[in-house]
């Protein structure tokens, strides 16, 4: 009596899901969202695909700083315009902060090499731990990170802002230009690279609770996250008191964000569906592939 066999038959590749992650797509009419969300999660992107996405978020960025000549009016009239909300208000500590930083030549020169230089190292340090370490999380974090800077930009383009420093006649101080700082992008020829308008939503506030984020889903380890959480406590101090933010660009900072969350949700959601869908469109009758 001939036996058949109970093996089951090896699972068809979902055009566009990497050839490493087709062990773990299960077999036709076993599969789900979350199975298939986490099959295509599990391979790491090529590194020169994600250095293409940072070169092109730098390119879009250079674009509008190349229009910052035609905007300087605006921006600080938006600027003045925020001073004054802030004061309606009764929200405006950064004049308060700014001269009491200017008044500290050492703590002010720390915390504009902070403010410089942190921004860059904490964030791109977490998103490379992240491609290297832990691809299963690696995509929905980077397009979060992706879509904080694509609307952020869009507010630089649409409402350019001056940042405190900026409006000389409120009494501001550029601590980060009066420090002196090394690479600096203030003063020199590196000024000229920087979108000098650019203050409304705040990206350091952004990136550093998108770090905070990050840390969370990486380690449940206290220390680590008190550390975490105190970073973006830190950074909101800093961009206050060396004048480069306004206190409504930090809440525009985390609304941004909230935004970039969901929309980045919104993007693994498609992803998911267009792969469910190119599974279906393989299969035949009876749980059989196309070959």
């Amino acid at each position: 009596m001939a036996v058949s066999s109970t093996t089951p038959e090896p699972a068809a590749l979902a055009p566009g899901l990497p050839a490493g992650a087709a062990a773990a797509v299960p077999a036709a009419g076993t599969s789900s969202a979350a199975q298939v969300s986490s099959a295509a999660a599990a391979v790491r992107p090529r590194w020169w695909g994600e250095l293409l996405i940072i070169a092109w978020l730098a390119w879009l960025y250079d674009i509008i700083n190349d229009f910052a000549p035609v905007r300087v009016q605006a921006a600080l009239a938006h600027g003045r315009g925020i001073l004054r909300l802030e004061h309606s208000l009764g929200i405006s500590p950064e004049l308060a902060l700014n001269r009491w930083l200017s008044a500290h030549q050492t703590l002010g020169a720390v915390l504009s090499y902070y403010y410089d230089n942190a921004h860059f190292a904490v964030t791109f340090g977490l998103l490379g731990w992240l491609w290297l370490k832990r691809a299963d999380i690696y995509r929905p974090l980077r397009n979060s990170l992706v879509a904080v800077n694509l609307v952020g930009m869009l507010v630089f383009w649409r409402y350019p802002v001056a940042p405190p420093r900026l409006l000389a006649s409120s009494g501001f101080t550029d601590v980060v230009a009066a420090s002196h700082t090394l690479g600096s992008w203030h003063t020199g020829s590196l000024a000229a690279d920087a979108d000098q308008y650019g203050a409304m939503p705040s990206l350091h506030i952004a990136w550093a609770v998108w770090c905070t984020l990050v840390v969370w889903r990486l380690t449940e380890n206290v220390p680590a996250r008190v550390v975490a959480v105190l970073y973006p406590c830190l950074t909101a101090f800093a961009v206050l008191a060396t004048g480069n933010h306004y206190l409504l660009d930090l809440l525009g900072g985390l609304a941004t964000l909230a935004l970039a969350l969901l929309l980045a949700r919104a993007w693994s959601v498609a992803d998911v569906t267009n792969l469910l869908r190119s599974r279906r469109a393989c299969t035949l009758p009876g749980g059989r592939h196309r070959p």
